[in-house]
């Protein structure tokens, strides 16, 4: 179990742990000196052989509150320290508004200091802090009246954190580990230990974690050993006080300061944007308004960011509302997380609430389908909001950010009836039934518009169809579509273009005539094929006849149109892609030179060769070389990657 203090400063928070633990606090020599708390403390206290209790004492003064904020997550108890002879005082109140903010379920309130005042006096201060309790939601939170000089009611303390330490069940060790670090220092002959309360998950000796700075750059680190609750173990769990011995390539304190987030394999993959549920305080100074910049507290992490308020452009003290923090540095966050805001100064404390998406988007983030969707985030937990949000996820869901999202790696295994797994070339991704079935017959709708606005036209290529009618959906999903229509006939390919069962582009017989005299001489020209001109002077027909015919016979998918007057039969383009698809693989690269080299062809038709390549998507230039798209369909078609 993790005890940690809170109040006001000079109303005894450190002499209480030391009369609880034995343990002396205050150790650094300005703490000594100045005799007030400036950093984070801790103490533990053995109950028996199987139950230590850890301690955090945080500081008081006003300064230093982002220290408080930095030791007061993730325990299991808070004792708000109110010195009887000074009552409740402004960081009482402040300490009590931020333990609210942390979602801290256990709260205690201690009266030290009884032994300088009366028992009028104590009953009246008693008194005042019941009323601040009522009033901020913890009106039967228990009260205890001691005096850590004399000693007089620190026993009956003790006995009490003893049987909740009891009752306390272990926290589940479900998920990937997480741990935000409070301290970081060296030791010798061992090398860098990192402290702080794990949060979820476990961690062993030999484990690997992954630690990622402000600037989204990841270490990997392994665990050489590791302290749990003060004591030699092999493995720490969620809710223990952690210390880890780390072992890294030219690893020093500094790459893993005080609010650096260890986290395993599965939650890799920091954010600059969080959805939040965000409350304003009820003395807060003035409403908070859109873009407002403020720290942000996250574990033990501090960040600069602004407030993007997404329905309305302010909150007053007392309101909330969805907003979105755009932080400076990265953070790792998961659902349910607790964030606390402060003033740009950090001078007062603002608001703060519970973290609804740990992965917020950049864009389309006040439309009123984000906002429906960040409604239900705020409602539930993963299962009882999946088939909600899956009804008006046009793209689906990624499983993978759904993992991340609550640290839940085996909550997807086994999938209701309702919700269909998609694979796609970005991964799988989750749709409910409905919705998908909703997508095929808007592709069919999307391709019946397109047959009517463009009758002559064999069909639409794949991108221009999404552009046409399915602009909403990512590539990925699209080609997962498109390729389950085509495998299950509702739709079909001609070449390059997509077309319902019915649509044909037919020749007529003069057509059909001309296009048996040139399509020999078209094949025989692989690589090089004869110009219009060329074509029409042997026939001695028209060049506007045989034009015509070709860029028909292109709509149809059996000609590709490389530049005007130039057209290549669809087998030697898929050639032509193969060579290409070779030198970018090959030590030479795709480049204009070795393509020439390889196809024996002028420069200038290779240019042009090259920038039809383009121009379909099979790849894209860099500068003087060019790169294969791994999306093209072709590229998949010929099966060469």
């Amino acid at each position: 179990m993790i005890v940690a203090t809170a109040g006001h400063i000079d109303h005894g928070k450190t002499a209480l742990l030391a009369a609880l633990t034995g343990a002396d606090g205050d150790h650094r020599r300005e703490e000594r000196e100045r005799g007030m708390t400036i950093d984070l403390g801790y103490r533990y206290a053995t109950l028996d052989a199987d139950t230590t209790l850890g301690f955090i004492d945080v500081p008081g003064h006003e300064k230093f509150v982002h220290n408080m904020l930095a030791g007061a997550g993730g325990v299991d108890i808070a004792l708000l320290v109110i010195a009887a002879d000074d009552g409740v005082m402004p960081q009482t109140r402040e300490h009590l508004a931020i333990l609210g903010l942390l979602g801290i379920a256990r709260l205690w309130v201690v009266l030290t200091k009884t032994d300088r005042v009366d028992a009028d006096r104590s009953e009246a201060v008693e008194t005042d802090v019941r009323r601040l309790l009522a009033a901020t939601g913890h009106p039967e939170a228990p009260c205890f009246a001691l005096s850590s000089h004399t000693g007089d009611g620190v026993d009956a303390l003790r006995e009490a954190l003893s049987r909740q330490a009891r009752e306390i069940a272990a926290r589940s060790d479900e998920g990937e580990f997480r741990l935000s670090v409070d301290r970081s220092f060296s030791v010798a002959g061992a090398g860098v230990v990192v402290t702080g309360t794990a949060l979820a998950g476990r961690a062993s000796v030999g484990d690997s974690l992954w630690s990622e700075d402000e600037n989204g750059r990841a270490r990997r680190l392994r665990v050489r050993g590791l302290h749990a609750q003060n004591r030699p173990a092999e493995t720490a769990t969620a809710g223990q006080r952690v210390a880890l011995n780390l072992a890294g390539e030219r690893l020093r304190p500094e790459h893993v300061p005080r609010g650096s987030w260890l986290v395993g394999e599965a939650l890799k993959g920091p954010s600059q944007r969080l959805d939040i549920q965000l409350r304003v305080l009820d003395d807060a100074p003035r409403a908070l308004t859109h873009w407002t910049p403020v720290h942000v507290h996250l574990g033990a992490q501090r960040l600069m960011g602004r407030v993007a308020l997404l329905a309305g452009k302010a909150l007053a003290p007392g309101e909330e509302g969805p907003a979105q923090l755009v932080l400076e540095g990265h953070t790792h966050a998961v659902h349910g997380d607790a964030v606390v805001l402060r003033d740009q100064s950090a001078w007062f404390t603002l608001g703060g609430g519970r973290v609804l998406d740990p992965q917020a988007p950049a864009r389309g983030r006040r439309t009123s389908a984000r906002l429906t969707e960040l409604e239900l985030l705020a409602s539930g937990g993963l299962e009882g909001t999946l088939l909600e949000r899956l009804k008006t996820a046009r793209n689906g869901l990624d499983p993978d950010a759904l993992v991340r999202q609550y640290n839940r790696p085996g909550a997807l295994r086994e999938l209701p009836d309702e919700v269909r797994s998609v694979a796609t070339r970005r991964g799988e991704r989750l749709f409910s039934e409905a919705c998908w079935l909703a997508l095929g017959v808007a592709l069919i709708e999307a391709l019946a518009a397109f047959h009517q606005q463009q009758p002559d036209e064999p069909g639409a290529d794949r991108a221009r169809l999404r552009r046409f009618g399915l602009a909403y959906l990512e590539p990925a999903v699209y080609t997962a579509l498109v390729e389950e229509a085509l495998a299950g006939g509702t739709i079909q390919a001609s070449g390059p273009w997509l077309h319902l069962p019915g649509h044909r582009i037919r020749l007529s017989a003069e057509e059909e005539a001309l296009k048996a005299r040139l399509w020999p001489r078209l094949e025989a020209g692989g690589s090089n094929p004869p110009w219009v001109r060329d074509l029409a002077r042997d026939e001695n027909i028209d060049e506007a006849w045989v034009r015509a015919l070709l860029c028909k016979l292109a709509r149809m998918g059996e000609l590709h149109q490389v530049v005007r007057d130039l057209f290549y039969p669809a087998a030697a383009v898929e050639t032509l892609a193969s060579e290409a698809l070779a030198l970018a693989d090959s030590e030479a690269g795709l480049s204009v030179v070795a393509f020439r080299d390889q196809l024996g062809l002028g420069r200038k038709r290779c240019v042009q060769l090259l920038e039809y390549l383009d121009h379909v998507g099979v790849t894209r230039r860099f500068g003087n070389l060019r790169r294969v798209r791994e999306e093209s369909s072709m590229v998949h078609r010929l099966g060469t990657r």
